[in-house]
């Protein structure tokens, strides 16, 4: 009796170890960066080629879409990734705004393949995951929108584009 209870503690080791080295190995593997814009460019080489989420305000004006391939192109640019920062600047539709209208923030393409989404719009917050390319460009496999009229009674007189 005492040799079948030491195969049951074995064999209950061996698959707690087993169970701990799969969850380990796969995390490692899996673990993506959280970035804002400006994040990126200032890690650079460090990034390029690994697993990246990017959120950022999407630029209206560069949005290029080939309905063929598909694919869509765009820039976001960067929006603070501090939610007392965002706060603090009038909120999210503001700093949305104000980050589309700003030339000097920092700027990333972004390569969506796929069908163009119909929040994809200027001023929408993106929420891009990918793996950045060695030119800078983030080849997005997931793109998330926040839709900009949700936060338009937010921005009094805003007009509309």
């Amino acid at each position: 009796m005492k040799g079948h209870r030491t195969t049951f503690v074995i064999a209950g080791l061996l698959v707690v170890a087993a169970v701990v080295y799969l969850i380990v190995s796969s995390t490692g593997s899996a673990a993506q960066f959280f970035l804002t814009v400006q994040e990126v460019h200032d890690l650079a080489d460090e990034v390029v080629g690994r697993n990246v989420t990017v959120s950022g305000a999407v630029l209206g004006e560069t949005i290029v879409y080939d309905p063929l391939a598909p694919h869509v192109t765009f820039t976001i640019v960067h929006v603070p990734g501090d939610s007392q920062a965002v706060e603090a600047a009038g909120g999210l539709a503001q700093v949305l705004h104000d980050a589309t209208l700003d030339p000097t923030r920092p700027r990333l393409e972004v390569v969506y393949r796929g069908v163009k989404p119909d929040l994809l719009t200027n001023e929408a917050q993106a929420i891009v995951r990918g793996r950045l390319d060695e030119e800078g460009r983030l080849i997005a496999d997931d793109l998330l929108l926040k839709c900009p009229s949700r936060y338009e009674e937010e921005i009094p007189g805003q007009v509309e584009g």
